[in-house]
């Protein structure tokens, strides 16, 4: 009985091993993807207002924070669009090699 015990935990190591690897590699996707999230449509926001709205195509102050608005906003949709792609795309790796186990 006792060594049917051991087997069992011995067994399950190297998959925790493997779940822990996945995890860490989980959170450094979501925290990139978070870091981008909050700098991209930000930044994309004032350099489009101030360098080509405002500079560049010489819009009044009022047109160029409606149409900074929107450049952010798409980058906020383009952002989120490849966090779906990386994600769906580990995910099915992570499937395909659980499968293969």
């Amino acid at each position: 009985m006792e060594r049917l015990d051991k087997a069992a935990l011995n067994a399950l190591q190297p998959s925790d091993f493997r779940n822990e690897g996945s995890l860490a590699s989980t959170l450094k996707t979501l925290l990139f993807f978070t870091a981008l999230m909050i700098t991209v449509p930000i930044g994309l926001y004032f350099t489009t207002k101030s360098y080509v709205f405002e500079g560049a195509l010489g819009m009044s102050n009022r047109d160029s924070y409606f149409y900074a608005a929107i450049v952010a906003v798409v980058a906020v949709h383009v952002v989120l669009a490849l966090f779906v792609y990386v994600a769906w795309n580990e995910g099915s790796r992570q499937w395909r090699e659980g499968k293969q186990d």
